[in-house]
């Protein structure tokens, strides 16, 4: 098959890689200003692995023309941070051809719904095939341009929806090739079951001290979760569970689906992340305008709480940890609306509507 991969950063390369490691031909596009990681796979003539990948492998292409990329492309995947899902949308979005396939990976909350309004598309498109998967299928590290150490490839614990969710096993077949993934129910689960906006701001808020006055130089998980901040974690995932409980969706708490997932091997909020063998090694961000707060507070928790909101559940922690990351980064997260029920035109409907929206 032809492959298209919209983002040439960990996950992308790691993407590509697989899919051509696989047999299929691969294409990776970025935009100019991320090319760094491009340039690097020109140079060296393809995406340079070790860790779980070993070796050289060269791509069909790696550039910024858009149109190669998408053309008779059977699958797209894009695979990026919560933001890059806007101009990837945007970019692509001329070129999409009736009959394939995107595969936002990972959603990073309510990702399949931004692309399809950016997109321009309806709910219910049966032109275009997305779907969205709950977590990225790696943990990956880019030690150097165009080189990626996979620490990590899921075997369980990634949940998959297609939006609507009556495509989802036609998108589970077409990328058995290369992933199994576990099915969800639909979008809702998908999004939900995305454990960054869980664990990173929270962590991140209780540790600000440590970021500002050494830059980071701690390990995340293994330093900077005691039982005070497993607390948080926790209290954090009861309302994420809760909504989904809601929305006749389970959600596995965190340590739950990390175990899974095989980050973890201890179901504590208190010790689990500071005794894992794979977040042993994972530094802290070296500042608190990063990922950890912009992204899956400014999109994640932002999102859960609206969508909470919305059918009538609490959100107490999750209001309070959004509440102080607006003041340690001096800004209004949730009014920069960057991706709530409103800003994704969902914010009329009921809880009957949107199951049946989705399903």
């Amino acid at each position: 098959m032809k492959i298209a991969v919209l983002g040439s950063g960990a996950g992308g390369m790691t993407t590509a890689y697989d899919w051509t490691k696989a047999g299929h031909q691969v294409s990776l596009f970025d935009f100019k200003e991320y090319s760094s990681n491009i340039e690097a796979i020109n140079k060296n003539g393809g995406i340079n692995a070790d860790g779980l990948f070993n070796g050289l492998l060269p791509l069909e292409y790696a550039g910024d023309d858009i149109a190669k990329v998408m053309k008779d492309a059977e699958i797209v995947f894009l695979v990026g941070p919560a933001y890059s899902i806007v101009p990837f949308a945007n970019v692509c979005k001329p070129y999409l051809e009736k009959g394939q396939y995107v595969i936002l990976s990972p959603s990073s909350c309510a990702g399949a719904f931004e692309f399809k309004k950016e997109a321009r598309l309806t709910i219910d498109d049966e032109d275009i095939i997305v779907a969205e998967t709950s977590t990225l299928p790696y943990g990956v590290r880019v030690p150097e341009p165009g080189k990626i150490n996979l620490l990590i490839k899921l075997s369980s614990g990634n949940f998959m929806s297609a939006l609507p969710a009556k495509y989802t096993a036609d998108v589970a077949e077409k990328l058995k090739d290369v992933y199994k993934f576990d099915i969800a129910k639909n979008v809702f689960q998908t999004s939900l079951q995305n454990g960054n906006a869980v664990i990173h701001p929270t962590i991140t808020i209780l540790n600000a001290a440590r970021v500002e006055a050494g830059g980071g130089k701690y390990l995340f998980y293994k330093e900077g979760v005691t039982p005070a901040v497993g607390r948080l974690i926790e209290a954090v995932d009861k309302e994420r569970i809760a909504i989904g409980e809601k929305l006749g969706v389970e959600i596995l708490s965190d340590p739950v689906i990390s175990i899974m997932q095989g980050y973890m091997i201890n179901e504590n909020y208190s010790t689990g992340y500071s005794d894992s063998p794979v977040f042993d090694v994972i530094k802290a961000q070296p500042s608190l305008k990063h990922r950890y707060l912009d992204e899956d507070c400014g999109y994640g928790l932002v999102f859960i709480a609206s969508l909470g909101k919305q059918i009538g559940v609490e959100t107490k922690a999750i209001d309070a940890t959004i509440t102080i990351a607006s003041i340690l980064n001096q800004t209004d997260y949730v009014a920069e609306n960057k991706r709530t029920m409103k800003s994704l035109g969902l914010d009329k409907l009921n809880l009957d509507q949107l199951i049946n929206a989705i399903s």
